[in-house]
């Protein structure tokens, strides 16, 4: 996990979790994790697959033993090493089958509602967030915007391009209607064809927004828009834990 504001009050077990890279495990009095999969469960999804390292038994643990989820069904993929998000996806192969499938962060909390529109589009597609909603619904500062990948949307309404952490060259180019994505999709098994093809990113690794770019570009690959008026809660760096507490505060996660 990044060091973000090295001023922020966690408890030891909060702190520990967080020097171990698991962030989705952090405890916020249940594992950020419970939540995640709570939503996904609210939202009306009966299989979840988790993407995990060779080396998180814990998480394997904590979810075969000790805490099985009843509303949601989990099943566990090996990303055998850290390559990406779009590397991660293609570890998730064999479970998805021929089925079409959500994609989410296991560090983000998503309004049920995007989630929800999701699984009854019908077809596949994108929720992606207006920026006022992330920064004044959400915990997302406005300096962190540039940070996630944005997103220009055709007048259809499929998604015309995606860049990620463009640069402000690149932000002149999409307009002003930009909209930000945190990386919640729906796909159909062709983005497979698309992570194999993406190359490595600036920072060597195999990205998703990237790989729906080449989906888009060379593949013919459409995603319907769903706009998001809504916050997330993103649990990027230490100093998200204080906010995300606050607002978790009042939820109840029942996986």
């Amino acid at each position: 996990m990044r060091q973000g504001d090295p001023s922020a009050h966690l408890s030891g077990e909060q702190s520990a979790t967080a020097d171990s890279g698991v962030k989705a495990m952090i405890p916020f009095r249940r594992p950020f994790l419970d939540y995640v999969l709570s939503g996904l469960a609210d939202a009306g999804y009966k299989q979840a697959c988790l993407v995990i390292g060779p080396e998180h038994n814990a998480i394997r643990e904590y979810y075969e033993v000790s805490a099985p989820p009843r509303r949601i069904q989990v099943s566990f993929a090996i990303q055998p090493e850290p390559r990406g998000s779009a590397d991660a996806v293609l570890a998730a192969e064999s479970f998805v089958g021929g089925d079409e499938f959500l994609v989410q962060n296991s560090d983000n909390y998503y309004p049920v509602s995007a989630l929800r529109d999701l699984r009854v589009l019908g077809e596949p597609g994108t929720a992606l967030f207006e920026p006022e909603s992330l920064t004044q619904k959400g915990n997302i500062p406005v300096e962190r915007i540039a940070s996630y990948a944005l997103c220009k949307v055709a007048a259809d309404g499929y998604l015309a391009s995606v860049a990620e952490k463009p640069a402000e060259s690149t932000v002149a180019t999409l307009g002003e209607d930009v909209l930000v994505s945190m990386n919640v999709w729906r796909f159909s098994p062709s983005i497979f064809e698309a992570c194999r093809c993406v190359p490595l990113s600036s920072r060597g690794e195999l990205e998703l927004p990237l790989a729906v770019q080449e989906g888009i570009t060379s593949l013919g690959m459409r995603l319907k828009v769903i706009r998001c008026r809504e916050g997330v809660l993103d649990l990027s760096f230490r100093g998200d834990i204080a906010s995300v507490t606050e607002r978790l505060r009042a939820i109840e996660p029942s996986p």
